[in-house]
């Protein structure tokens, strides 16, 4: 273990967003993801010469709502770059992008936590289009999908301001969860929506000067994220102390070995030959369409995880899961108008999301209703069910038939099993008589007994309480 406690690191991160749009960025392609390679493509995706680039302006609404939820100074206007290189998967040559005025300038993102609170400032969020994506096959041959090709991206930059791993993810994390409230994209960091590129350096404590750059490219969740990171950070390390130069380059992120590996020298800006594009006029943003923007900008993440804190006694652990999904919250905060909010949380948390979990779906998904939830809960509330009988007999079955109502699924066997504990207690004599000379630890013996009888079929709450009914009034 090499000691890493004479250096520290300086991180900056670059977040690619995919917008959810219907179609590109400039052209009336469909904007899909899984389908069949090479279907969603056109003349002006694939850069034919003759074409020219239409803007698609809800990707500018979408960049002004992060921007504002970023706490982004607005351009007046929008313009475009053209970035040069060449890469099989770039069909034009070029990319489409915003060097000289980013659409958002400036910026900062709390990260609020018991943990660690921080403040990540920004450079900026711009514009830009996707590349194709590069398929590499076990047999060493090489394919292209165009069909991401000309999708909308915002990229968020942050300064380099990031000290840790841990705070790298904290930051992705907040801004997967701005995308998917502004609900300008699902930022499903699986399917590629959400990426991120990490620029990590190290210098000596207390130094100024910042060292050789590495950047880290297109990891895709946010542990891999922070796994990169620790693993770039001791390797730079490791070198410095052999007294090695670090060398600025491009590096790739295997999460199978956890390490990373050189893919090539890093281009300096004036490899790309910025030039303003010249097919796109500027778009001017009119300050009563901004104006309008900001009055309707929802309720934020964070903002709603402070509250559910303050308003419902709720524990940061308990406010930060139930508002990962806006429609998570939307929907916990629906039952709580009937329910208490810790019992409206603990199911939530316990049999709701372990649904949603083991199924892969959206709370949009979820068979039951609130008023089907609120029902539940009330009824665990007044005692009239355990929460492990609910969770595990009444919900999976009503899961299955949603259009019934819940009495159906609840029967009064309260005289049945009064008959099983006669015959419970006469089979279990000498327990009960040690039970009634002050041995009460017996009970669980003979709640036992009455469960195997009763073929578990029956809310343990009550029968618990008929039991206990028969052996302390006898």
């Amino acid at each position: 273990m090499h000691n890493t406690t004479q250096f520290e690191a300086v991180i900056g991160l670059e977040v690619h967003v995919r917008l959810g749009l219907q179609t590109k960025l400039f052209c009336p392609d469909e904007n899909a993801y899984g389908r069949e390679p090479n279907v969603l493509i056109s003349e002006i995706s694939l850069g034919y010469p003759g074409t020219m680039p239409v803007l698609n302006k809800e990707a500018i609404t979408a960049a002004i709502k992060m921007g504002m939820a970023c706490n982004s100074q607005l351009a007046s206007e929008v313009v475009f770059d053209r970035k040069n290189y060449f890469y099989p998967d770039l069909p034009k040559g070029y990319q489409v992008t915003q060097d000289r005025k980013p659409i958002c300038d400036g910026g900062f993102v709390d990260i609020i936590s018991e943990a660690e609170s921080f403040r990540v400032l920004l450079t900026k969020i711009h514009l830009e289009e996707d590349a194709g994506k590069s398929i590499h096959g076990e047999d060493g041959k090489s394919s292209i999908d165009y069909n991401r090709a000309g999708t909308a991206l915002i990229e968020i930059v942050t300064d380099p301001v990031i000290q840790t791993a841990d705070q790298a993810g904290s930051f992705v994390y907040e801004i997967r969860r701005l995308v998917r409230y502004l609900k300008i994209g699902n930022g499903n960091m699986e399917e590629g929506s959400l990426r991120c590129d990490a620029n990590i350096s190290i210098r000596p404590n207390g130094t100024q000067k910042l060292g050789n750059k590495v950047e880290i490219k297109n990891m895709n969740s946010i542990s891999n994220v922070k796994k990169a990171i620790v693993h770039e950070i001791q390797r730079q390390t490791k070198r410095k102390l052999a007294g090695d130069t670090i060398v600025s380059e491009t590096r790739s992120f295997d999460p199978a070995t956890g390490a990373t590996s050189s893919m090539r020298e890093k281009e300096t800006l004036t490899d790309y030959r910025y030039f303003p594009e010249p097919d796109l006029v500027p778009e001017i943003l009119n300050d009563s369409w901004i104006q309008a923007l900001r009055d309707h900008m929802p309720e934020l993440g964070a903002e709603k995880e402070r509250r559910f804190r303050d308003e419902f006694g709720l524990s940061e652990y308990e406010a930060e899961l139930l508002t990962r999904e806006n429609e998570i919250a939307i929907f916990f905060e629906q039952i709580t108008s009937k329910c208490n909010p810790k019992s409206a949380a603990n199911w939530m948390l316990g049999p709701v999301l372990s649904y949603l979990n083991e199924n892969a779906c959206s709370i949009d998904d979820y068979p039951l209703s609130t008023e089907q939830t609120m029902e539940i809960i009330s009824l665990i509330e007044t005692d009239a069910i355990s929460f492990g009988y609910a969770s595990k007999n009444i919900v999976p079955e009503w899961i299955h038939s949603p259009n019934k109502k819940i009495e159906e699924f609840l029967s009064d066997d309260s005289e049945n099993l009064e008959d099983i504990i006669v015959e419970v207690l006469a089979e279990c004599a000498e327990e009960v008589k040690l039970y009634k000379s002050g041995k009460k630890k017996l009970f669980g013996a003979i709640m036992g007994s009455l469960i195997r009888k009763s073929g578990r079929k029956a809310d343990p709450k009550k029968m618990k309480d008929l039991l206990h009914k028969a052996l302390d009034n006898d």
